[in-house]
């Protein structure tokens, strides 16, 4: 199965959306979805971690950080996409401040630049790592918050932010809260440098890109003693964005003004990285050696989102959610790719 643009339903009311790190990977494809929608799309990113080539054919781009939003918003906006963060876990326990300084501090003067241009609908790209190590699967959005790193700090902290807003000035605002992206959609896909995602990392394995796969325990209580871990399709993850977009039109008023709704996304199930170093062989024909590690500090044994939520209040449920299709679409991505760095493209 390959996730390749097929052409979105038309919007009923198409908009003018700004999006805040659309040359990334979730981003570029929520990007797509909207023009593909009919909507007029900006892009504002910086390319510290995002690419030119990734920001989709028909949207307007605009080089710079999240704090330069008030250079590009005006009331001709009908609402905001924000991916724009810094979201390496590691790097996080590392260097906070470069956290808090962008995650947080560009979110501040989002917000500011969106108030002072009437601009009143926001989607945030939040995340699952707001809830820490929660103690029950599946995680309903009533869990307790208790992030165990700086990443999942900020972002919780703009979520704060956020309901505050709306509280105080009326804004409209969908947080989405997710684990694992994975997949592709035609020409986007991942292309982090350094790779920290399961499914690139044994992807590039598969390509001879490295020796093996670090297994990090595997006497975990799961099935096969691995970790398990929700993933969902970085494509039904998109027209989750567009639903909570629509949410907050006018006509719709599921999420009217002064409402900041937190819904969790997730594809129902979960996969264990056994089963996924398996999958990967399957699809791929190749060879994918292990290696064995120690666990690593902090790693639940199950993490998976409950999406009810999401189905209730924004009509979305997830179609993609085979782990092979998924792999298979970040197969193609990862060799297309190998295949324009070969003959020397970008």
């Amino acid at each position: 199965m390959t996730a390749s643009p097929r052409g979105a339903t038309p919007a009923a009311h198409p908009g003018k959306y700004l999006v805040t790190g659309g040359a990334g990977y979730v981003g570029s494809v929520v990007a797509a979805h909207l023009l593909e929608a009919g909507h007029s799309v900006t892009v504002l990113d910086d390319l510290s971690t995002g690419f030119r080539d990734a920001v989709p054919a028909g949207a307007v781009f605009t080089e710079g950080r999240v704090q330069d939003a008030a250079r590009v918003l005006d009331a001709s906006y009908d609402g905001v996409l924000h991916f724009a963060a810094h979201s390496q876990v590691g790097e996080s326990v590392q260097d906070p401040g470069k956290y808090w300084r962008n995650n947080v501090g560009g979110s501040i003067e989002l917000l500011s630049a969106m108030r002072e241009a009437g601009v009143r609908r926001l989607v945030f790209s939040s995340t699952a790592a707001t809830y820490g190590e929660p103690a029950d699967t599946p995680i309903h959005e009533d869990a307790a918050e208790a992030p165990t790193n700086p990443y999942g700090a900020s972002k919780l902290a703009v979520d704060h932010m956020i309901s505050g807003e709306c509280r105080a000035h009326g804004l409209a605002a969908v947080s989405l809260r997710y684990f694992n992206v994975a997949g592709a959609y035609g020409s986007y896909g991942e292309r982090h440098d350094p790779e920290s995602h399961l499914i690139p990392i044994v992807l590039q394995v598969a390509q001879g890109r490295r020796e093996s796969v670090s297994v990090f325990g595997d006497d975990y209580p799961t099935p096969d003693g691995t970790c398990v871990r929700d993933y969902i399709h970085v494509a039904d993850l998109a027209e989750a964005h567009l639903l909570a977009m629509t949410a907050m039109t006018e006509d719709e008023g599921r999420v009217p003004s002064g409402t900041h709704l937190v819904c969790n996304l997730g594809n129902g199930n979960g996969f264990s990285v056994r089963e996924v170093v398996e999958t990967v062989r399957k699809v791929t024909g190749h060879p994918v050696p292990e290696a064995a590690a120690p666990r690593r500090d902090g790693d639940p044994a199950q993490l998976v989102a409950s999406a009810e939520r999401a189905v209730r209040q924004l009509g979305w449920r997830p179609s993609r959610t085979d782990l092979a299709g998924i792999v298979q679409d970040a197969w193609d991505f990862a060799r297309a790719r190998a295949r324009q760095e070969q003959a020397g493209r970008p």
